[in-house]
């Protein structure tokens, strides 16, 4: 296939924004999958800030850095991604160039501890306000469950209200696939 994946472009679009150095937020940390690849973009002077509300969620993810001898580039709160702005050090503020949501629930984890929209939306504007110049937000959204599809429409309907002198806003999705298959929206910081 030609036309890259969901998730492959989400981590093309990381890693056009961070490399080695960089201070960059995997604002949920679901299995690790994505702090790990966070962990290896930044190499061993950057830093990933990682935020789950979830004990599964720490535990996997803490297992999979220690998997792979990543443990010392990573700082993980085991707090809502809403808080991002108090719990990252104010030194890194406006240093940060990346950040990945992968919203909906834990695979494999507790179906009913979803992410919501009023701590979704609050992230997005802290992490905005706190982002560097050409700093970028990659949210995947997962909307085929009840509460995703609430979290879907307010995203959408707040992130088409960006002022387009402040930020480039993306959509990326397959349209003729069933399922409601989970798609991109990245937001570039000018």
């Amino acid at each position: 296939m030609i036309l890259d994946r969901v998730l492959p472009f989400a981590r093309t679009i990381m890693e056009k924004a961070a490399g080695p150095n960089d201070i960059v937020v995997d604002a949920t940390l679901g299995n690790g999958h994505d702090t790990v690849f966070l962990a290896n973009l930044v190499g061993p002077r950057g830093h990933v800030y990682g935020f789950d509300i979830q004990k599964q969620a720490i535990i996997n993810t803490r297992a999979r850095l220690k998997e792979h001898n990543l443990e010392e580039r990573v700082t993980i709160f085991h707090s809502g991604h809403e808080h991002v702005a108090e719990l990252i050090p104010t030194l890194h503020h406006g240093e940060i160039k990346g950040a990945i949501f992968n919203l909906g629930y834990l695979p494999g984890g507790d179906k009913s501890i979803v992410t919501t929209p009023k701590t979704t939306l609050q992230a997005v504007q802290s992490l905005f306000d706190i982002l560097a110049p050409e700093g970028v937000i990659v949210l995947v959204i997962y909307h085929g469950h009840e509460e995703g599809a609430v979290e879907r429409d307010q995203l959408l309907s707040y992130l088409t209200e960006i002022d387009q002198k402040t930020a480039h806003v993306l959509q990326y999705q397959f349209i003729n696939q069933k399922n409601h298959p989970p798609f991109i929206v990245a937001i570039e910081k000018k």
